[in-house]
């Protein structure tokens, strides 16, 4: 048992204690930190993996100009990066830029915006 979810259940643990939404809903905060775990080591790890594929000289520090159009150089992050799109699509759903309700509220905001003519037709 996590610290957080150990803590919670001693604050009010009477209170949830067969709450099956607040399991549900536990598990989908441990999801979401998963994805977030993920990325930053994704960020992390290709930053490394780009910056010593762009200064390969052994010799010291000097950039390899001809590294900055190789396809080795960004390959990893770009496969992982299918893989992370992929997780966050497992976490967060299709609906990740349109929600449920994003369409009623784009049309209230639309007629919000325009002017209210009563008198079109006179």
């Amino acid at each position: 048992m996590g610290r957080c979810r150990k803590r919670f259940y001693e604050e009010y643990g009477q209170e949830f204690e067969n709450d099956e939404s607040f399991e549900i809903a536990y598990k989908q905060v441990k999801r979401i930190k998963g994805f977030y775990s993920h990325l930053k080591v994704y960020l992390i790890v290709n930053a490394v993996i780009i910056i010593s594929n762009l200064s390969r000289d052994f010799s010291g520090i000097k950039l390899n100009e001809g590294a900055f159009f190789e396809l080795h150089t960004y390959s990893t992050a770009v496969f992982w990066g299918i893989g992370l799109a992929a997780h966050a699509l497992s976490v967060f759903g299709r609906n990740i830029f349109f929600g449920d309700d994003w369409e009623k509220r784009k049309i209230q905001e639309y007629m919000s915006k325009q002017p209210v003519n009563k008198n079109k037709w006179e």
